[in-house]
C-alpha cells in the first residue's frame, strides 16, 4: 500500500470508490448514492484539484487500485482559519484490517502540522461507527460532543453523530 496526493487525473478511481462508499455506508456520509452519481465526472475532478488548504489523500493498493481516501479543507474565513475539517474517509471492505486507515490519516496530520496557524482538526463520525471512534482516538482525537438526529436516512431513520477534534501542539 502506498499513499499520495490525489489529483484530477485520479477522477475516476476516486468516483468509483465514492460511489461504492455511498452505496455501502450510507449512513456514514452527508451526501447520497443518489445525488453524487448524477453528478459530472468534472465535478469530481475540480474536487480533486489540490489548492492551498484543500487536498484528499489516496490509499493505493498493489495493483494500483484506490483502496482508501480522505479529504482535508481548512476553513477559509480569518476568524477560523486556525482550523480544519477531515471529511469522506473511506477504506474499501478489501484493504480493511491493514492499517490503511491509520496510514491516511497519519499521513494526513503530518501535512498538516505543516500548515502555519492550523491548531485544530475537527471531524464528525456516526455514533455508532466504533472501529472509526477507535481509530480517531488512537490518533489523538476526543469527542467533545454528540449532535442527536444529526443524519435522516431513508425510512425516517435518524442517526447521532460524534463530534471530535485534535489540537495540535
Amino acid at each position: 500500500m502506498y499513499i499520495r496526493m490525489l489529483n484530477q487525473a485520479d477522477a475516476e478511481q476516486y468516483r468509483e470508490l465514492r460511489l461504492q462508499a455511498l452505496r455501502l455506508h450510507p449512513e456514514a456520509f452527508l451526501s447520497s448514492y443518489e445525488e453524487e452519481k448524477e453528478l459530472p465526472l468534472d465535478a469530481t475532478r475540480s474536487r480533486l484539484e489540490p489548492v492551498e488548504g484543500r487536498f484528499t489523500l489516496g490509499g493505493f493498493n498493489a495493483e494500483h487500485e484506490l483502496a482508501g481516501m480522505v479529504t482535508f479543507i481548512r476553513e477559509g474565513r480569518e476568524k477560523i482559519r486556525h482550523k480544519g475539517n477531515v471529511f469522506a474517509m473511506y477504506v474499501s471492505p478489501a484493504a480493511r484490517g491493514q492499517k490503511l486507515g491509520c496510514a491516511l490519516l497519519t499521513e494526513l496530520l503530518a501535512r498538516v502540522r505543516q500548515m502555519p496557524g492550523l491548531a485544530v482538526i475537527n471531524l464528525t463520525v456516526t455514533a455508532n461507527n466504533l472501529p472509526a471512534k477507535r481509530l480517531y482516538s488512537t490518533l489523538g482525537f476526543t469527542c467533545y460532543g454528540t449532535e442527536r438526529n444529526a443524519v435522516r436516512l431513508a425510512g425516517g431513520r435518524y442517526l447521532d453523530e460524534d463530534l471530535m477534534t485534535l489540537v495540535l501542539s
